[in-house]
């Protein structure tokens, strides 16, 4: 049987599709999020997520409803509504040895987030931990900005003091990345269990992450500005790690 052709952007799915794009609150109590185009669609059904609808433009969305879906201007004419995942600290399998763990307290903006996620799928990170989040797991400006890491790389979402607890009880090392009282990232060694600690770039870390950490590290700042952004700086750190945990010692 031939599927109806959706042609009015007050149609009541199409109308949702939108919501759960600009309202956090609502993705968040419906436990729903939209992923859009093909290869971020077949990546997070790779990664295991559910999907519960699919518009496809010219097949049962027209143009003018397609446009008035669509988040971002080019996405393969395809938009899906998938259901979330748990990203709580007891849903998250780590590695038994020495795993590496990149944590963000109180990140603000989705991109950089997203774009941390990103280098973590690269360098084969084991986990992020996100501490006391100001903006959601599945914001669309994260997910686009992930390029899919948002769906394959285990997160976990919690306090900072919860973190801290799941850290300690498991011998993971704290890395606090800082520009007070620290030694540069790469005298430092990042082969054990490790987890790196990254602040916003307005205020960095607060006290209680500063008083657990085992180290406090920072990258060295050689021109006139004395910061960077908190995706580029963790991507340093994290292949620092892969560099240490690669060379034959």
């Amino acid at each position: 049987m031939e599927e109806t052709i959706i042609t009015s952007v007050q149609n009541a799915r199409i109308k949702h599709v939108v919501a759960l794009q600009q309202k956090s609150s609502l993705r968040r109590e419906e436990g729903l999020f939209v992923v859009e185009g093909q290869r971020e669609i077949e990546h997070c059904r790779a990664c295991g997520y559910e999907i519960v609808e699919e518009y496809v433009l010219n097949k049962n969305v027209t143009p003018q409803v397609y446009e008035k879906m669509a988040y971002r201007g080019s996405t393969e004419g395809m938009i899906a509504v998938a259901k979330c995942k748990d990203h709580s600290l007891a849903a998250l399998t780590l590695s038994p040895s020495h795993p590496l763990i990149i944590v963000l307290e109180s990140v603000e903006k989705p991109g950089n987030l997203g774009a941390v996620l990103r280098s973590a799928e690269a360098s084969g990170v084991d986990a992020v931990i996100v501490c006391d989040p100001l903006t959601d797991m599945y914001n669309p400006n994260l997910i686009r900005a992930s390029i899919g890491g948002v769906f394959s790389v285990p997160t976990a979402v919690c306090t900072s003091q919860e973190c801290i607890a799941f850290l300690k009880e498991r011998g993971i090392k704290i890395l606090t990345a800082q520009l007070q009282d620290s030694y540069e990232y790469y005298d430092y060694d990042m082969r054990p269990a490790t987890a790196i600690v990254m602040g916003t770039e307005s205020t960095g870390l607060t006290d209680q992450w500063r008083q657990a950490a085992d180290a406090h590290i920072r990258i060295p700042m050689l021109g006139r500005l004395d910061s960077l952004n908190v995706s580029v700086s963790a991507a340093i750190l994290m292949y620092e790690a892969v560099r240490q945990r690669q060379c034959k010692m």
